[in-house]
């Protein structure tokens, strides 16, 4: 599991512990809710990524910079 992944897993398990203690979420449509809080929090952050350059820049070979 990517770290990441793990981060924004408590974050979505804090968003719907916040949600079912505001009546906003039953524990009986948890799943449906919850996938869609990670989904949503999981797509910002990827969206919200800088692209690695570096990564790039080695795949290039020398002399052709």
């Amino acid at each position: 599991m990517n770290p990441d992944d793990e981060k924004i897993l408590r974050l979505a398990k804090e968003i719907v512990i916040k949600f079912i203690e505001l009546g906003r979420i039953s524990p009986t449509n948890f799943e449906s809710h919850f996938k869609s809080i990670f989904w949503a929090l999981k797509n910002t952050v990827v969206d919200a990524q800088a692209p690695d350059f570096t990564r790039d820049l080695s795949a290039v070979p020398p002399g052709d910079e």
